[in-house]
């Protein structure tokens, strides 16, 4: 069985050869009822709903839940990716999340309040024989290299579009 070093080795030596690399991801989601969606993610179904006090039926996480989730598991990713890089053996690695969110932004009740996050904070509890500096480099690179925190730490571009009935809304 390949190990996921030598996985990642592999496509790190494919990418190499390549002057541009680009893949698409997608989800696909729809309102059931309520406030309650199902997202599908690669064949993968997922219940997205807001908590009873926010006006739903608490049938799943909600999306800036979601959202933190994927920062924390995208870190712990990363950290697997990267220990051998870094020459660190990881025994374990465990990220706690925290987003501070102002309803008033997304209800539209305050004009100065966002309706995202208006900070995150994240806590990664490391388990390693190896030594500090080499577990500092690894941090390092992972804070580099993490496609969810760069993607909520910094502007990305977005487009989208509407359709009422299948027809363009103008």
């Amino acid at each position: 069985m390949t190990s996921i070093a030598e996985k990642i080795g592999e496509l790190r030596e494919q990418l190499e050869r390549l002057e541009r690399a680009q893949q698409d991801f997608s989800a696909s989601t729809r309102l059931v009822e309520g406030l309650r969606t199902e997202a599908e993610i690669r064949g993968f179904e997922l219940t997205v709903d807001e908590p009873r006090e926010l006006g739903g039926t608490d049938a799943g996480p909600n999306p800036v839940e979601l959202v933190l989730a994927a920062l924390g598991t995208c870190q712990e990713i990363v950290y697997a990716v990267y220990a051998p890089r870094a020459g660190v053996e990881l025994e374990g690695v465990e990220v706690d999340v925290e987003g501070t969110l102002d309803p008033r932004g997304f209800l539209g009740v305050s004009g100065e309040a966002r309706p995202g996050f208006e900070s995150v904070r994240y806590r990664v509890r490391i388990q390693s024989p190896s030594e500090p500096e080499k577990v500092r480099e690894l941090v390092r690179l992972v804070e580099e290299h993490c496609p969810v925190l760069d993607i909520i730490s910094n502007p990305v571009r977005t487009s989208g579009s509407a359709q009422l009935n299948g027809s363009p809304l103008a």
